[in-house]
C-alpha cells in the first residue's frame, strides 16, 4: 500500500483529496497545523468507509519540527504520494500590505513546500516511484487584486514544480501543480456571493472540492505516469 501525505488535509479541498486517495488504496496521513481534532475526524471518516488513514500535526513553516515529524514517518518507509495543499490568505492591497502579511503567506505556501518536500524527495527517488502534486491557484496564473503575496507564492510554486519535475523525471517521480479557481469551501464565504461567481466564472458556478480531488487522485495514479511539470487549471474556464 502506497503512503500519502496531504498537508492542510483537514480543510475543504484537503479533506476531499484525502478521501479520494484513500479510496484509491493509499494509506493517508491527514496533516493539520494546529487543529489535530479536525484532521483526526477526517481520518476517522476514511477508516469508517474502509480506508486507511491517520492524523498528523506539525507547522510546515517550522523547518526543524517538520523534518523531525517526517523523519519519524519515514521510519516506516517512503511516502510516495505528496500533496502540498497547505496555504493561507492574508489579503490587502499592496500599498497597504504589511511585511507580516507578505511573509506569512510566502512562509506557508513556498517555504512550507520546501520544508515538507525536500526531506521526502530522496526516499521517494530511491523507491523509483512517486507523485508530488502542488495545490496552487488561478491567482498564480492571472493575478488577483489584493493578493500580491498569495499570487507571488503560488506563481513561485509553478516555477518550482517545473524545475523539480526535470530533476526527478528519470526516477519515475512526477511533479505537477493543480491550480483551482473559485471552489465551494468555507474560504469563499463572505468573499464571493452567487452573483459575483456568475460574473467571474464562465460556467457560472463554483467548483466542488471533489472535482479538485478527482484531478489530484488521477495525477497521483499510475495512469498519469507521463504527465509531469504541468500546471493544470480547474476553474470553470476563468483562465
Amino acid at each position: 500500500m502506497r503512503r500519502a501525505l496531504v498537508t492542510g488535509g483537514s480543510g475543504g479541498i484537503g479533506a476531499a483529496i484525502c478521501r479520494k486517495l484513500a479510496a484509491a488504496g493509499c494509506d493517508v496521513l491527514v496533516h493539520a497545523n494546529s487543529n489535530l481534532d479536525r484532521a483526526a475526524s477526517v481520518a476517522a471518516e476514511i477508516r469508517a468507509a474502509g480506508g486507511s488513514a491517520r492524523a498528523i500535526a506539525f507547522d510546515v513553516t517550522d523547518a526543524a519540527a517538520t523534518k523531525a515529524a517526517l523523519e519519524k514517518e519515514l521510519e516506516a518507509g517512503p511516502i510516495q504520494v505528496l500533496v502540498n495543499n497547505a496555504g493561507i490568505h492574508a489579503d490587502a492591497v499592496f500599498p497597504a500590505m504589511s511585511a507580516g502579511k507578505w511573509a506569512s503567506v510566502i512562509d506557508v505556501s513556498l517555504n512550507g513546500f520546501f520544508n515538507v518536500t525536500q526531506p521526502l524527495t530522496m526516499p521517494m527517488l530511491r523507491s523509483r516511484w512517486g507523485r508530488i502534486v502542488n495545490i496552487t491557484s488561478v491567482a498564480g496564473i492571472v493575478g488577483n487584486r489584493g493578493q500580491v503575496n498569495y499570487a507571488a507564492a503560488k506563481g513561485a510554486l509553478h516555477a518550482a514544480t517545473k524545475s523539480l519535475a526535470l530533476e526527478v523525471a528519470s526516477r519515475g517521480v512526477t511533479v505537477n501543480a493543480v491550480a483551482p479557481g473559485i471552489i465551494d469551501t468555507g474560504m469563499i464565504e463572505g468573499v464571493f456571493d452567487a452573483e459575483a461567481i456568475r460574473k467571474l466564472v464562465p460556467m457560472q458556478r463554483a467548483g466542488q472540492p471533489d472535482e479538485v480531488a478527482d484531478l489530484v487522485a488521477f495525477l497521483a495514479s499510475d495512469a498519469a505516469a507521463y504527465i509531469s511539470g504541468q500546471v493544470i487549471s480547474i476553474n470553470g474556464a476563468m483562465a
